[in-house]
């Protein structure tokens, strides 16, 4: 039986209902009106009464009964130290293709948690294959309408998702689509595309299958995102898989391109997208904004750049400056799969008077990678590539690279470390808004 532990608190908003009450962190709410919440889930739908009993244990190990009475809705002002108090629905699907079994050995444990859990995909958008579901869950998706859902599909016919997923369970993906549909419930798919199993007449059959479950006024398939495979050099020799090639890369634009034609005249929708990627493997342009509509699949990487692009030019209209005194010399780190798409941007920064952006497009040595994406760069990647280099005042480093909530790489090395070893200056930026403040120190 799975053990559910006090929700521990690690934040107390200010100005909160919690605050006012005097929760301190480290605080944990042990049952909400007698029940004992499973995960965020739980307690926020617990925590929807307009009266509410809470048994919470304080860091002294002391057990206090409070009634607290709010309106409908109205939030405590809590966050915790996870989402789930009763432990991770794991993974055990061997999918050859699955990064974490593309990691080196040796490195922080959490690197190599494999999750399934459909509640980490309802809160936060990460992918579950559906293998890994006891009955009273599903029964738990359907009560609570747990919608919508992001789903690893990768392919329709049983034995092919079968022979990815490593797994017999996988060959039931079309029955858990009905499943849905038959309770007006919803997923996000995605079908990561790997040469020689799913691709070709396969990937056509897997999105036309898809496409059948995207009618009706509630599609039990809202969107679907066709991503490449990516492989590291840390991969299992045995695992049958080859890179994407640009040659293929091409080969499936077209193929897929030719699909969303129909997919158009048929919904008004896209309703599948290719992932940026596929465009940096091939050499091609980007599409047009237009073209991602609501970016349905922005977290797989669908229209990121183009957002990225986007958003720049709106901030920069508003924040940048014509001029900037002192002068101020910096050195922008991204992947070199964006180099190109990029350029506008830092055109647009140094004309700024006063301004020098240098950008680094670099290619990740670390996971033998010659295309990469920004957010696989290592501290590895860093040192190999900007050693003995002027770097000006310093680093400009998107944090997607650092582990979410700290500053820690993938190779778990440290900003400290890696600026030491440059000595030069490391300086983080979360979005376009970030990135233009720290270019002109606001």
């Amino acid at each position: 039986m799975t053990t559910i532990h006090p929700a521990k608190i690690t934040k107390v908003l200010p100005d909160s209902i919690a605050a006012e009450i005097g929760f301190d962190v480290g605080d944990a709410i042990v049952a909400i009106n007698g029940t004992h919440p499973r995960d965020l889930i739980d307690y926020q739908f617990l925590c929807a009464d307009e009266v509410l009993e809470l048994e919470v244990l304080d860091t002294a190990g002391k057990i206090h009964h409070l009634e607290i009475e709010k309106e409908y809705d109205d939030d405590l002002g809590l966050e915790f130290e996870t989402a789930l108090f009763d432990g991770l629905i794991q993974c055990n699907n061997r999918c050859p293709f699955c990064f974490i079994d593309q990691q080196p050995p040796g490195k922080r444990s959490s690197l190599y948690l494999k999750d399934d859990d459909y509640r980490l995909s309802f809160l936060y958008g990460s992918y579950l294959t559906l293998t890994n579901l006891p009955e009273k869950e599903w029964q738990r998706i359907e009560q609570m309408r747990l919608s919508p859902l992001y789903v690893s599909v990768h392919a329709t016919e049983p034995e092919v998702r079968t022979r990815l997923l490593k797994n017999p369970r996988g060959g039931q993906i079309l029955q858990q689509l009905q499943w849905f549909r038959e309770r007006r419930l919803q997923i996000h798919a995605q079908v990561v595309v790997c040469p020689g199993i799913n691709d070709g007449e396969h990937l056509e059959k897997t999105l036309r299958d898809l496409a059948s479950f995207h009618t009706g006024e509630i599609p039990a398939v809202a969107s679907v995102a066709v991503v490449p495979v990516g492989l590291t050099r840390f991969r299992p020799q045995e695992d049958e898989l080859t890179p994407v090639t640009p040659e293929k890369a091409q080969e499936v634009i077209t193929q897929v391109l030719s699909l969303l034609q129909q997919f158009r005249q048929q919904f008004g929708s896209n309703f599948a997208w290719l992932a940026d990627e596929w465009f940096l493997i091939a050499g091609e342009k980007l599409p047009s904004e237009a073209e991602y509509e609501e970016y349905p699949q922005i977290d797989n990487g669908v229209g990121s750049i183009r957002l990225f692009i986007k958003q720049f030019a709106k901030a920069a209209a508003e924040l940048l400056p014509p001029k900037i005194s002192p002068k101020r010399k910096l050195t922008w780190v991204v992947g070199n799969a964006v180099e190109q798409a990029f350029q506008p941007i830092v055109k647009q920064l140094n004309a700024v008077e006063g301004l020098e952006v240098n950008m680094r497009a670099l290619s990740s040595d670390y996971w033998g990678q010659s295309i990469s994406v920004t957010g696989l760069l290592t501290g590895h990647d860093l040192l190999l590539n900007l050693q003995g280099q002027d770097l000006g005042e310093g680093i400009l480093l998107p944090n997607v690279m650092l582990k979410h909530g700290e500053l820690i790489f993938l190779d778990d090395m440290s900003i400290q470390e890696v600026s030491r070893q440059l000595d030069t200056k490391i300086l983080p930026v979360a979005g376009v808004e970030d990135l233009i403040n720290t270019c002109i120190q606001c």
